[in-house]
């Protein structure tokens, strides 16, 4: 039997950036994913034949330069089809509004009102993020003592807020747990540049503009100016770079190799056991699941009754669904230019419309104004089609995983319709392009990806369950109390997004302990 020195369950952009980085520094790694392809939620679907898009993961924003480089991704075939996009804003009267790095205006050139406050605030709260970015790439501080390595990444963190002058710390320290709604607000009128802004605070989550932290999450999206890009290829262009990152490593990859235990000698894990009865040695086992799902291969029996109880409370309630479209013709927005149609386009009203959507959500009912992020690759990436078709991608952002009705056919051809009938009235013939779709609710996300609640972050990016609280206190260090099993997966610190950073960390963290002590 091959023994191995790390086996990394899932191959997701966690689970393939923690095979490289450990391949990298010379452990033999195995790679085990039940599925037949890698990215997980970062996969490319064929929505009809001929016809590629994004299944779920659309965008690139916080995949930063480190990561690619450290990864070496652009040598293994990643690169974007298109860079920095503009953000468009719908509005039902015609006057959408386009934000990029220029600034902010109408999409006919007309100049906004309100246009000084709103840069004002989007550069304040960008100088905020920037100052949280350095603690994305290595484990939080502990909740059980700091050492002196995490006493001096605090204090550069205190040094740089000192240095930003005395109003702009007082204004960090007021706005960081506060919510998107009145934070924004108190700036700028409602309407869809206010909606456009706060999406990034609520987008995956079961959360609402109101809800307490979401500045919080707004400043994680803010990292790198809050820019989006768009992978040449899709998504799942973008997981083989991962896929080929971690084989060029020496990392070995299995495919429909799912996981169906571990093996535990002691308190230590020793390897796993395949639903196919294989059994497979390695001194250290990282999981890119969600911490429940973990312990259940574990064994429950090998954790104490609290960290049980912390794990089950972690609140993964899924609340965004996907709808891929296939169109016969490029759809065509009134009011916008060719250009601005690659761009991501935006259905969020208002904050007050966002707010009752939420509100529709937690009480199982699908919405009637959906929330919308909106991407058409093709346009970027003639590629993903064959002939001269495009398609549509577009998540929503408010739709329940436990409806009301239940899911089943009717309720997707529901959900289904609402998006297409709202996109329709901005795009005026989109309907009838319509040739197939693919609807996926946060129930389906779950069957598909084992993403508990179907949640695309699998865990509340939200104030109480970010930084030294994410996953749960006591295991927001990536390591769990067996012996040489690690978290590696969008549950862990930063959180959620196609960063590579919680694989990354958790590596690293796994590299520092050997086996049977702690490393000095």
């Amino acid at each position: 039997m091959t023994q191995y020195d790390a086996i990394v369950i899932g191959a997701g952009h966690n689970g393939l950036a923690a095979a490289a980085t450990l391949a990298g520094a010379g452990k033999k790694v195995v790679v085990l994913e039940k599925n037949g392809d890698p990215g997980g939620m970062a996969a490319n679907s064929t929505v009809a034949p001929g016809y590629e898009c994004p299944a779920m993961a659309h965008l690139l924003s916080n995949l930063d330069g480190a990561e690619i480089a450290s990864l070496g991704l652009e040598r293994h075939g990643f690169a974007y089809a298109a860079t920095d996009l503009p953000t468009i804003s719908l509005s039902s009267d015609g006057k959408h509004i386009v934000s990029d790095a220029k600034g902010v205006r109408y999409a006919d050139g007309g100049a906004l009102a309100g246009e000084a406050e709103f840069l004002t605030l989007r550069a304040r709260l960008i100088r905020f993020a920037d100052q949280l970015a350095a603690l994305k790439r290595k484990p939080p501080p502990s909740l059980s003592g700091i050492d002196w390595r995490e006493a001096a990444s605090l204090g550069k963190l205190a040094l740089g807020l000192r240095r930003m002058g005395k109003e702009d710390m007082r204004e960090f320290l007021r706005v960081l747990l506060s919510n998107s709604y009145d934070t924004i607000l108190d700036e700028i009128d409602d309407g869809p540049l206010a909606g456009a802004f706060a999406l990034d605070s609520v987008l995956g989550g079961h959360v609402g503009p109101r809800s307490p932290g979401t500045v919080l999450t707004l400043m994680y999206r803010l990292a790198n100016g809050g820019a989006k890009h768009q992978p040449r290829g899709g998504m799942g262009a973008v997981m083989r770079a991962f896929e080929k990152s971690a084989k060029s490593a020496g990392a070995e990859i299995r495919y429909g190799a799912a996981v169906e235990r571990m093996v535990l000698s002691g308190d230590r894990v020793t390897g796993v056991v395949l639903a196919d009865g294989t059994e497979i040695s390695g001194a250290r086992v990282l999981s890119s699941l969600d911490p429940k799902t973990t312990m259940v291969l574990a064994g429950v029996g090998n954790f104490d009754a609290e960290m049980i109880r912390r794990a089950r409370h972690i609140r993964t309630k899924g609340c965004t669904a996907k709808v891929n479209l296939a169109l016969s013709a490029a759809p065509v927005f009134t009011g916008l230019s060719d250009d601005l149609h690659r761009g991501r386009i935006l259905h969020a009203p208002s904050l007050a419309v966002m707010e009752k959507a939420f509100n529709l959500a937690k009480y199982g009912e699908l919405p009637t104004s959906p929330i919308l992020e909106v991407t058409i690759p093709s346009l970027a990436d003639p590629g993903l089609v064959d002939g001269d078709g495009h398609v549509l991608s577009a998540v929503v952002q408010y739709v329940p995983y436990s409806l009301k009705q239940g899911w089943a056919d009717d309720s997707r051809n529901a959900l289904g319709d609402v998006v297409v009938d709202c996109l329709d009235q901005f795009a005026p013939g989109l309907k009838a392009a319509v040739t197939a779709r693919q609807v996926l609710s946060p129930a389906d996300i779950e069957a598909q990806t084992g993403a508990p609640g179907g949640h695309w972050h699998h865990g509340e990016m939200i104030a109480d369950q970010m930084l030294m609280l994410r996953p749960a206190p006591g295991i927001e260090r990536y390591a769990l109390p067996v012996e040489g099993l690690y978290l590696c997966g969008a549950s862990t610190h930063p959180g959620g997004d196609v960063t590579g950073i919680p694989g990354c960390n958790a590596a690293k963290a796994a590299l520092q302990v050997k086996l049977g002590r702690a490393a000095a």
